[in-house]
Order: C-alpha cells, then structure tokens, then sequence
C-alpha cells in the first residue's frame, strides 16, 4: 500500500486547526482506501506564539498517523515544508494550506493525477474569492516570475502541489536559502500536470502573510532564479552612458555655434542625481546577491527543528 504525506505549516492557526482535520477526514483521508493509500499528516509549528502546538497534540492524540513537528522559531512556510518532507516516509507528499483556503478535495485530484505516471501535480488557482490586494498582488508576482524568471510557471500560480519522493529527495538534496520553494520545485523539470481550484476566502483567523514578507517572495523569486536584475542594471547602465554622451555632443554643439547659452549648473546637477540613483540601484541590487552568498557561505541551516513527536532529539538541518 502506498502513503501519502500531509504536510501542514501551521502558524497561528489554533482556531483553524481542528475544522481542518475535520474537513481532511471527512473530505479525503476516508476516501484513501479507494486508492489504496494509507497517509501521515505532519503539523508543522513554525514558531506560533497562541495554542497551535496544544491544538496539534491533541489531535496527535486522537489520530496515531499524526506527525507534530515544532521548529524553535518563525523560519517561513518555506522552510516549513522543507522541514515536514525531511521526516516524511510517503511515496508522494502534498502541501496543504492551514487557513482553508484551498479545497481538501482537490488532494484526491492531484492522487489521481499522480497515479497517472506524474512526479509533479500542481494544484493551480483558476480564481480567487479574496480582496482585490491579495488578487492584485498574486496577480502581479506570478506575472512577474512567468516572464522574467520562471517560463514554466502557470498564468495563476500555484501554493499547493503533490511531489513524489525523487522529489523530495531532490528539494532535500538542495540547500539553497532565501529561495522559492514552488521555484523548486517547477526547476527540477519533473513530469508535471494541474488541477484547478477556486481558492475561498478566508473565514477563520487573519493571514500573517506581510507586506515584507511578500517583498522578500519577489525578491527571492527573481534573484533565485533570473539573471534580469543583473541585466537590467547593465542595460541601464549602458543607455546612461549613451544619453550622457549625445547630451554632451549636444551642449558641445550648441556652445560652438553660440545659438543656445549653456548654464552648466542645473544640466551637471540632473546628471549628476541621475547617475547617483542608478550607482545606488546598481550596489542594492549587487547587495542582494553579496548577501545571499554571505548566507549561503555561513551554512546556518534553513530550520531547526525543536521538537517531534516521533522522535526526542532536536533536528538541525
């Protein structure tokens, strides 16, 4: 019989947790047999300052085929996952949002899917029932990633998506941080298909999803995995020079002949904020990747995991 593993990233989500594996019970870890699929759901604290971790326990203690993991403080849903599919033991592991927010359903659909002879299952948004931020935003960061970085990435996105274990193998193999793991996963080039969805809005709880945190997705997302911010600083820096020159062949002109007084002043000083702006846009992007091969290089590990349920001693990755 094969398994499938759940991974759940729970961060403040006491008030989400049970109607979750309530929904999961009724909706798809009964309809398991039919596929012949036994499961482990792995809870994933990711440093939760309410009652999840309580929350989580009890559930453990209702259901043996329940994995808490705790990690010693907020990493990111990223890592997170990472830290659920380094203790996972199915054949196939699939992400599952702790805010209710995608259909449980649609897991069966990515199983399917996957017995077809697929790695990779994406679960993709055909819409959304949130705010028009949240639309704008995913909107415009999948935009981003589809033509800049990712030509794989499909037109809506995707969270959610069911990995077979050379998969997981492979996104454990890698050590990469400040990275995406969807952009991962899309890399790697395993055999992929889709499911769609409507993702609901959410009823239960306020999202932790921050303006920062989504700035550093976009950044991470186009650092990690395009060669544009480099290219697009040199491009710059290439039609600044040209303009800087036709503007003195023109001054140098118009001097000679005596048409067009020159008053050096206010023509050095627009050049000169000018060319400072980009030099800073130059060092801050350059920033970016130095810093990145700063944090690569002190190989502190993604998570630290604090605690687990299955096991007594702390897990460093």
């Amino acid at each position: 019989m094969k398994k499938i593993s759940i991974i759940i990233p729970v961060y403040y989500n006491e008030e989400n947790l049970i109607p979750l594996y309530e929904d999961l019970k009724e909706k798809v870890l009964d309809q398991l047999v039919r596929y012949d699929f036994d499961y482990e759901i792995i809870f994933v604290d990711d440093g939760s300052g309410d009652h999840s971790f309580q929350v989580m326990t009890d559930l453990a203690e209702k259901d043996e085929k329940i994995v808490n993991l705790r990690l010693s403080r907020n990493f990111g849903s990223h890592a997170a996952v990472l830290a659920g599919l380094s203790v996972s033991t199915g054949c196939c592991a699939t992400m599952k949002a702790a805010d209710l927010q995608e259909p449980s359903e649609m897991i069966l659909e990515m199983i399917e899917k996957y017995l077809e002879g697929n790695k990779v299952v994406l679960a993709v948004r055909e819409g959304r029932e949130e705010g028009f931020s949240q639309r704008f935003f995913a909107n415009a960061y999948y935009f981003l990633v589809k033509k800049i970085a990712l030509k794989e990435m499909p037109r809506n996105g995707f969270d959610c998506y069911l990995i077979d274990r050379k998969v997981i193998d492979v996104l454990n193999l890698m050590e990469e941080k400040n990275t995406a793991l969807t952009g991962q996963i899309l890399w790697s080039g395993f055999q992929r298909a889709e499911v769609r969805y409507v993702r609901k809005k959410r009823n239960i709880g306020k999202s932790r999803w921050t303006l920062g945190k989504k700035y550093k997705l976009v950044v991470d997302s186009l650092l990690g995995f395009s060669y544009f911010p480099i290219r697009f600083i040199s491009s710059i820096g290439v039609l600044m020079f040209f303009g800087a020159f036709i503007w003195m062949v023109f001054l140098l002109i118009n001097k000679l002949s005596g048409k067009i007084p020159v008053t050096g002043y206010t023509t050095l000083a627009i050049l000169l904020l000018g060319g400072f702006g980009i030099v800073m846009l130059s060092l801050g992007v350059l920033g970016e990747y130095l810093w990145r091969m700063f944090d690569a290089a002190r190989n502190r590990p993604p998570y630290i995991i604090d605690e687990n349920s299955k096991k007594k001693d702390p897990i460093l990755k």
